[in-house]
């Protein structure tokens, strides 16, 4: 039998060992690589777009020739005003990559040695960075969808006698989400979370293209989407799978490994965050079939394309 492409030689280009050998220099080095991939890593402004710029020799910043500008290289990016060194900014992201089932902040201060606070605010920028690859993404051709309820978990009360039905949406939780998926066949992952699961229509007419084929399960409210799309339906208490492609197990593969996320690693997930963790499990997804060292390439790159984070950045100095 032919080896998994997780287990082989293939998907391990990159290691903590090798970052912290080769040190601050070639990880510095390697951000401006991929700051600016057009030049090089030479720096270009980013007020005036000037290729030339004089090096501050007293830091790492440099200054435009042209309009005088000082910047550095996360300047304007999601990384900026970031203190930590820049080989313990790329060990982080290698650890964020390696993790299938996510990573905990807790987790990540222990191996980065930084406060949990650090790798809390961290761990959320890279999420925030991540989902700017899909963010103007429609779907076309067949595109599955489906939800689950993520969260409001009701304890059952110790006496049978004041125990009651919590499948009723009078004894549910109000921190019960609905997280809907819409999943490209042979593409990618779109996710949002609702309040319930038919709330989620307009988010599936403006992300998928009209004419596609949805295959849906045999939930009512998916009729709803029939005027714009040709509705496939599998109804689950026949058959998980009907002949012709008709399923929903991408959908579902995704859910799977939401769910160990959560359960294996952050164990409780406030329902303000879970759209930053509902995207950082469909990035996982949509790239689990690329190198570690790819990987971290991709999110440092998806980091600077993103704009300085308006919720992130000084989180800790306005909120507990």
């Amino acid at each position: 039998m032919a080896q998994h492409f997780l287990l082989s030689a293939a998907a391990r280009t990159l290691s903590l060992k090798a970052i912290y050998a080769e040190g601050e220099d070639a990880a510095y080095d390697q951000f401006c690589r991929l700051r600016w991939p057009e030049t090089a890593g030479a720096p270009v402004c980013p007020r005036c777009t000037w290729r030339e710029a004089y090096s501050l020799s007293t830091r790492r910043r440099f200054k435009c020739k042209a309009c005088y500008h000082q910047f550095s290289v996360t300047s304007g990016t999601i990384f900026a005003s970031r203190k930590l060194p820049f080989v313990d900014l790329l060990g982080a992201i290698a650890l964020f990559v390696n993790a299938a089932k996510g990573l905990s902040a807790l987790q990540l201060s222990r191996c980065m040695d930084v406060t949990y606070k650090t790798a809390f605010v961290l761990a959320h920028k890279l999420r925030e960075a991540l989902s700017f690859e899909t963010r103007d993404l429609v779907l076309d051709t067949t595109v599955e969808i489906d939800g689950a309820y993520v969260g409001g978990h009701v304890r059952p009360a110790n006496a049978r006698v004041d125990r009651v039905d919590r499948r009723l949406r009078a004894h549910r939780a109000e921190a019960r989400r609905s997280v809907v998926a819409l999943r490209q066949r042979s593409g990618r992952i779109l996710t949002d979370v609702f309040g319930s699961e038919a709330d989620s229509m307009a988010f599936a007419k403006a992300r998928i293209a009209t004419g596609a084929t949805i295959v849906a399960d045999e939930t009512p409210h998916w009729d709803l989407l029939g005027d714009a799309f040709n509705v496939e339906r599998v109804n689950h208490s026949d058959a998980y799978s009907f002949l012709g492609g008709i399923h929903v197990n991408g959908a579902e593969s995704y859910f799977a490994r939401l769910r160990r996320m959560i359960r294996g690693q952050h164990h409780r997930v406030s329902a303000s965050r879970l759209g930053g963790y509902a995207a950082h499990a469909a990035w996982l997804e949509d790239h689990r079939r690329q190198s570690n060292g790819a990987l971290v390439a991709q999110l440092i790159g998806d980091a600077f394309a993103a704009p300085i984070s308006r919720l992130w950045k000084g989180y800790w100095r306005r909120a507990a």
